[in-house]
Formats: C-alpha cells, structure tokens, sequence
C-alpha cells in the first residue's frame, strides 16, 4: 500500500507551502508535488485603476523585491506611455535594480542557505541558522549581514526608503540623485566587493563536500531563459529575452518584450495557486525551464565585467560540458551576480550621466498594451498591462520568477525525495534536503501568487487511499 508524507510547513522560503510525497509499496518515493496554498490576486484588483498608479501599487506584490515589481511596472507603463525615458533615468533604474539584487542574495545565500552549507544538512536544527553560523563562522555572517544592509541602504538613498520606494514612476523616476548619496555609495563598493569575492572563494571551496546534494537537487536537463544584452552578455534590466538548452545552444534569441506570449504560456494545477509557465513550442510537459541566476548564467556569453568574467570560466567548468544543471549551483551563481552586479554599480556611478537633472519623461496614454520585462533576484519578471482610453487598467497579467520555476521545483523535488527518503520515516537530515531544493530556488511565494502570509511549511505522508501516515509541521523562521 503506498503512503503519503507530507511537509508543512516549508522553513526558510518566503510565503506558505507544503510538499506531499507519495511513497510505494516498496517504500520507494512514487511521485511527489509542492503546494503553494495561498493566494491574494493582485492581476484582478489593479483593474480600474490608472496606469499612473501601477508601479507603486504593483510592488506591494512583495516586501523582499518590491523594486523588482517597480521597475517592470514602470516599464510596462513606459510602453503605454510610449515615451523614451532620459538617459539618466535608465542609469538610475539600473542602479536600484543592482541594489535590490545585491540585497536579496545576500539573504538567500547568507541568511537562509549558508547554514546548511557551513554548518552542514544534517546539522542540529537548533544550530542550523544565522546566528550559529556568527558563532563558527562570524566573517561570513558579517559579510553577509554588511551586504544586504548596503544594497537596503542604496534602495533607501536613492527611493526614500527601503521597502515600498514610490520613487520609480512612468516615464523614468521622481527626483534625480543626490551627489552626497552618490559619493557615498561609490565609497563603500569596494569593500563590498571584497566581501562579496572572499564568499565565493569560501563556497568554491565547499563543492566537492556536496556531490550527493549536487546530483540530486534538481539535477536534469532543462530550457533556461532570461534577458541579455544586444552583445549576449549578463544583463538584469532591459533587452531581449534568450532561451538556451542544456547544452547551452540558442533555441530562441532576441525575443522582444511584446512577443513574450508567442513562447510562452502558463497552466493551471489544482493543488496550488502557483501557476506553471512553459516553453509553449513544446508544450506543458516537456516546456519546463528555469530562470534566475543560475539560468543566467548559462544563457550569457559573458559577465560583461572584469571580475566576474574572471569567476565565470570556474563556473562553466562545475560540468564537464554544457549548461550548469544543478540547481544546487544557484548559490554559486547568486554570489557571482552579487559581484557583477556591484562592479555594474560602479560603472554607473563612474559615469557623469547619472547625476543629470532630467529624470523623467511626461505624457498621457498613448497605447492601449504595455509589457515590461525585467530580470528580479529570482529571474525573469513580466508585466503586461492593458488600458482603456482613459488610462484605466482594463486587464493584467504578471508572470513571476517564481512561478517560471515551478515545474522545475516539483521535478526537482520529486528527485530530491527520490534520493534521500527512506520507507515510510521523514528523517531531520532528509526533510531538510527536500526543503533545501527549494531554498535553491529562493522561491517568493507570496510574491508568486500575489498572496499575503508568513512562512509555514508541512511534509505529510499518505498512501493511496488518503491515509495520513506520517506529518512534519514546522513554523515559518
């Protein structure tokens, strides 16, 4: 008779979710899916409202990447407004941008995952967090501590504050940059930059402790997708869409903003309000891709910065040939972004462009569609807008990083069950494999279903007839 486990909830991710595997007569792990149980509906309630509204109201989407949702509203707006917006508005966006990445990287890698890398899986539950790593290892906690609260503190600077910034509008952004904010910040990049390379020489170092984990979590070929540069280098605010395979070769490139849906579609599972995005040429079953920065990386040809391009080439070499399959290589990538995206930063501010005073475009509706297409922390982010000749939202579509991920978290976690559960006991060490798949991830689930919540997590055990064998239950940290 086969069982059901199931976890709930799922610790250390944002927004509530449960995994239910089901488990064989052989004891063997049949088939496993991960729920997404909450939902708010920000595509229904932001229609009627003027498009001016949509970049503020749209990053209340999420409290941990509201500048990702405020940057492709804006965008999207832009489009409606079919206005060009100043050079030194784009080099601001960009900066914030870079911020905003900078920031949650640094608390998917330092604040939720290194405790499992440092400490390691099956360390005592008691310890396996943030401030047992600031006991063994208390640079890394600093530095990870440091990072995000200098990518906060740039979002502040240049939004007003750090979370829910009304600063990007249509047409480019409110208020130009203050010098003192600028030099400010350019101080502190350096340093920041030094923290950021002594982590990744620290999680280079700690690969080959990880190979059971490295095969296992969500270890398989796939599509990835992402922006990039006209030149095909790493690119996280503007550009065209590019789609790679697993052996890194182009399947479509150059895919401008308002073609997105001719490749890409979204359905609808019954257990979970995350929807499922698809590579649409090849349909819902085989149209699984990845995003975010492990996907990236294997789209682009290049960094585009010193540093980082220096990195990239140990990256490629984790495989022998191809993409970088494992989703377990998300945290490498994460601190390879977290440079690139500071050397990005200086770049910026290196140039005199950004501290022009015009900073925004004026004009009424000029369009009825809009798309705007950004890459967030956790990948690519769409928003598409329709309106009336008012200027009234009339239809929404979001497509969030997060859901893009999703048919390759539950593929993924179906592999992780597969390896580490045994017969019919969730263990500590393999419930925390199973969890850790989708820290890989640093899934936002209140982001990708638009809900509000805490983060609670539950793994159950059923056979098939329903029958509750075994249940995890932990609170959300």
């Amino acid at each position: 008779m086969s069982k059901t486990i199931s976890i709930d909830p799922i610790t250390r991710i944002e927004g509530h979710a449960r995994i239910t595997l089901t488990v064989g007569d052989d004891g063997g792990v049949e088939d496993c899916r991960f729920h997404v149980t909450q939902f708010r509906g920000f595509e229904a309630f932001c229609v009627g409202r003027p498009l001016e509204e949509m970049p503020a109201l749209t990053a209340r989407t999420c409290g941990i990447c509201p500048v990702s949702h405020l940057l492709a509203s804006a965008k999207a707006c832009d489009e409606l407004l079919a206005v060009r917006i100043p050079p030194a508005a784009v080099a601001l966006r960009r900066l914030l941008n870079y911020a905003q990445i900078v920031q949650s990287h640094a608390l998917s890698f330092f604040h939720l995952s290194s405790p499992d890398l440092l400490l390691g899986m099956d360390a005592d539950p008691s310890v396996r967090h943030l401030f047992g790593v600031a006991e063994k290892f208390p640079v890394v906690a600093r530095d990870g501590i440091a990072l995000r609260k200098f990518g906060q503190q740039v979002i502040e600077r240049l939004g007003g504050k750090r979370v829910h910034p009304a600063w990007v509008v249509p047409g480019g952004v409110s208020r130009p940059m203050d010098a003192e904010d600028h030099e400010a910040i350019r101080a502190e990049i350096p340093a920041m930059i030094e923290a950021a390379q002594r982590n990744l020489n620290i999680m280079e170092s700690l690969i080959d402790k990880f190979e059971p984990e490295i095969n296992a979590f969500a270890c398989f070929p796939s599509l990835f997708l992402g922006l990039k540069t006209p030149a095909g280098n790493l690119e996280h605010y503007d550009g065209p869409l590019r789609i790679v395979d697993a052996d890194r070769k182009i399947v479509v490139d150059d895919i401008a903003s308002p073609n997105y849906a001719e490749f890409i579609a979204e359905a609808v599972e019954n257990d979970s309000y995350l929807k499922s995005p698809f590579f649409k040429p090849l349909g819902y079953d085989n149209g699984m891709y990845r995003v975010g920065p492990l996907a990236r990386l294997n789209l682009a040809d290049a960094c585009g910065t010193p540093l980082a391009d220096e990195v990239l080439p140990r990256f490629r070499k984790l495989v022998p040939h191809g993409a970088v399959l494992s989703s377990f290589h998300f945290h490498i990538a994460r601190l390879i972004e977290i440079v690139h995206c500071l050397e990005r930063m200086q770049q910026l501010l290196d140039d005199p462009v950004i501290l022009n005073p015009r900073v925004r475009a004026i004009a009424g509706p000029n369009a009825h569609d809009g798309v705007g297409i950004s890459e967030a922390p956790r990948g690519t982010l769409i928003h598409h807008y329709r309106i009336d000749d008012q200027g009234r939202i009339t239809w929404v579509n979001m497509i969030i990083a997060t859901g893009n991920n999703n048919l390759a978290m539950n593929r993924g976690i179906l592999q992780a069950a597969k390896t580490f559960v045994k017969k019919d006991k969730i263990e500590d060490g393999a419930l925390n494999r199973i969890e850790a798949v989708i820290r890989c991830y640093d899934p936002c689930l209140s982001c990708s279903t638009h809900a509000l919540g805490g983060m609670p997590m539950e793994i159950t055990l059923e056979d098939r007839g329903g029958n509750l064998l075994d249940r995890r239950t932990r609170r959300g940290i």
